[in-house]
């Protein structure tokens, strides 16, 4: 069976880097959170009590903005040293707590939360249990709210050229599967709708087969400028990445270090991150 590197059972590889991870990873547009939040709150009586579940929430890098807006916030991880770094990094809120388990396995309440939400973390799930789950989870009016990042290409063409050449080599001679594809790619509103770019995403093709209205998508796109140790580094945080055999690795990240060096020490890439919310509506 051929691998793709996000493979289910490798959802575990991050909390072996937690503080790494931390420190590496992009952060979230507030443009994303400000749009997420005001979709969220639709509706709600000022006031009233706001209950959230972040799903596979990491080292809490999309934490913070749902604290902030009042909402208790449950946090799902099912990794031990991240859920040990979340409790630390949040330990002044007193509207967070951390269950530790799979989203799939997680005891938790029906009917009872405003908002179910991921960040760069939904695909871990299994589907066909998450989001039925989700959808009794949530209250009526509740929202489902799903966020990623996406690249969409480097600046420098030359650099992208030679670093595809590494990856030809070390990456793809690995990989030999369609289903991952590393290649920078332009990322519309029109391409991320379709569904089977809403699977690749997120592991299935839309909300509305799940019972979800008023549907929505939308898109920010950010640069980001790495020196060469910098992008080695971010590249150590992807799980098909760290899943390559010791010795594809080594020479990937050698091949990548040699390439970035041979063009001035930086990379500057072009992401594009992807919203993606319904509502519960009965």
């Amino acid at each position: 069976m051929k691998k793709t590197g996000w493979e289910r059972e490798r959802r575990i590889h991050f909390d072996e880097i937690t503080a790494e991870y931390d420190k590496i990873r992009w952060d979230y547009p507030d443009e994303l959170f400000k749009d997420a939040i005001e979709y969220c709150n639709k509706n709600k009586e000022s006031g009233k009590d706001k209950r959230a579940v972040e799903i596979g929430a990491g080292t809490g890098k999309a934490t913070a903005p749902f604290l902030d807006d009042g909402y208790d916030l449950t946090a799902v991880e099912m990794g031990t040293n991240m859920t040990g770094f979340l409790i630390d990094k949040y330990r002044n809120y007193n509207n967070f707590k951390v269950v530790t388990s799979t989203f799939e396995d997680a005891v938790l309440e029906e009917n009872y939360y405003d908002v179910i939400y991921a960040a760069s973390a939904f695909h871990w799930v299994d589907s066909k249990i998450g989001c039925p789950k989700v959808y009794k989870l949530l209250k009526n009016g509740g929202a489902f709210v799903l966020f990623r990042s996406n690249w969409n290409s480097f600046d420098n063409r030359r650099l992208a050229d030679d670093l595809q050449t590494v990856y030809g080599k070390y990456y793809y001679s690995y990989y030999k599967t369609g289903d991952r594809d590393d290649k920078p790619t332009k990322h519309t509103l029109e391409t991320l709708q379709k569904p089977e770019a809403v699977y690749k995403s997120f592991r299935f093709e839309s909300m509305e087969q799940y019972g979800f209205k008023d549907v929505t998508m939308k898109l920010y796109d950010r640069t980001h400028t790495y020196n060469t140790d910098g992008y080695i580094k971010l590249l150590d945080t992807f799980s098909d990445h760290r899943a390559l055999p010791g010795e594809n690795k080594a020479a990937l990240y050698a091949g990548v270090n040699e390439v970035i060096e041979k063009h001035g020490g930086t990379i500057k890439t072009h992401s594009t991150y992807q919203l993606y919310m319904g509502r519960k509506t009965e």
